[in-house]
């Protein structure tokens, strides 16, 4: 069993930048995908950024990339999503997921455990 952990999210301005981390126990994060994905108010769940267990390829949602950085660290079994030039639409509840195997992918299916979230709030 995973547990993961999301923590950093918080209330920030048009254009600030923000990090938000994801912690796991019970297992080792190393030889998994990790994703990242957000859900706002009354939207389904979306696809936001993704990572290989080795950190080598990494894919991002059309309307962050250029601004979000999504990163790991094995050894600390974190995934981490720096998040910069937020804007309102940003504002969201993030999730992180282990993903089945170490392939990154955007597919909520490809992902096996998933954290509580962390509210993302952006104000205009």
């Amino acid at each position: 069993q995973v547990h993961l952990v999301e923590s950093g999210g918080g209330l920030v301005q048009t254009g600030d930048s923000l990090r938000i981390s994801c912690a796991a126990s019970g297992r080792t994060l190393s030889g998994y995908a990790m994703g990242w994905f957000r859900q706002a108010p009354g939207k389904e769940r979306e696809f936001v950024a993704t990572i290989s267990w080795t950190g080598a390829t990494t894919e991002y949602a059309d309307s962050v990339k250029g601004r979000f950085t999504i990163s790991r660290d094995n050894a600390k079994n974190t995934v981490y999503l720096q998040m910069n030039s937020l804007e309102p639409r940003d504002t969201a509840v993030y999730y992180c997921a282990r993903g089945k195997e170490g392939f990154a992918a955007q597919d909520t299916e490809a992902y096996r455990y998933w954290g509580q979230g962390t509210q993302v709030t952006v104000s205009s």
